[in-house]
């Protein structure tokens, strides 16, 4: 789609001016209530509901000209999810785009936390499947809006405590709850548990976004974030020991693991594909330097 085009059959940023505005005020009040889910009027967009239709709403209705925007589907920036919403809001801004965590003042995620540490003046907007933590406890909204107004979090600890009875731990493996602030339990979208510590005090702004569901909630930085757990089974992340990439070698981070299905060989690679490019980079930079050194010797 050019540009040309794009000017003149849309507006910027695709939704329409009042759209963005009611999102940009429902955003301020998620952050000013951390945890809390805020409703909004999800509007439709051209893409399927499950999607990821509510974070995309919220970097349309946040994303300005001048900033620099990283899309990634569980850690990739490479899948056909990460290049459908970068396509459609680099057509309808214009703005610039990045692989690079680091050089990008805006990203839009799905199921992952980038490895790198982010700053305090980067946002990361979340895709939310299912946000409401009590949705196993009460499959009515009324119910569990009332849960959370009494802060009556005990199904959710029943639910982790049936898991350590049964198979002596607990066994979420992603979307583990949060307490935030010592008062909400939030779901913090379907990061793997590896991920969770990364909300805690944090220098950004989270925002999350469920679509479907027509919520929006925030972690605003510097905010209390602890794992639910119990004293004698503490929250524990994925164990990544012993384990390095096979591509730039880094040890301790989040892995996918991949079989080789004519070998049956067992391999594993950064999830976060942008840090693993930029290793793969630094260590061909550093292997050209040095043998650069070695030749003038």
């Amino acid at each position: 789609m050019s540009d040309n085009v794009t000017q003149q059959h849309y507006n910027f940023a695709f939704l329409d001016e009042g759209a963005k505005r009611e999102i940009r005020r429902t955003i301020l009040k998620a952050v000013a209530i951390p945890g809390y889910q805020v409703p909004f009027g999800s509007r439709e967009l051209p893409i399927g509901r499950g999607w990821g239709t509510g974070g995309l709403q919220i970097t349309l209705a946040i994303i300005g000209k001048q900033d620099i925007l990283k899309v990634i589907d569980q850690g990739s920036d490479d899948s056909v999810n990460a290049v459908s919403i970068r396509k459609l809001v680099t057509a309808t801004t214009a703005v610039a785009t990045t692989t690079d965590t680091q050089a990008a003042t805006l990203i839009q995620s799905r199921h992952r936390i980038p490895e790198e540490k982010l700053r305090n003046d980067q946002i990361l907007v979340l895709q939310v499947p299912n946000p409401e933590p009590l949705r196993a406890v009460s499959p009515k909204e009324t119910i569990s809006r009332n849960l959370h107004a009494d802060a009556e979090y005990s199904g959710i600890w029943l639910r982790l405590y049936e898991g350590i009875v049964k198979f002596g731990r607990t066994v979420t493996g992603a979307d583990h709850p949060v307490m935030v602030a010592d008062r909400y339990v939030m779901n913090p979208s379907p990061i793997p548990k590896f991920d969770n510590p990364k909300l805690h005090q944090a220098e950004c702004l989270y925002l999350f976004g469920a679509g479907r569901e027509k919520k929006i909630y925030a972690v605003p930085p510097h905010t209390e974030v602890v794992s639910l757990a119990f004293e004698d089974y503490p929250f524990t992340v994925e164990d990544v020991k012993g384990r390095a990439c096979r591509l730039c070698g880094a040890t301790n981070v989040y892995f996918d693991e991949i079989i080789d299905s004519v070998t049956n060989e067992r391999y594993f690679q950064c999830s976060d594909s942008g840090f693993c490019g930029k290793r793969r980079k630094r260590m061909e930079v550093m292997s050209g330097e040095s043998s650069a050194a070695d030749s003038n010797s």
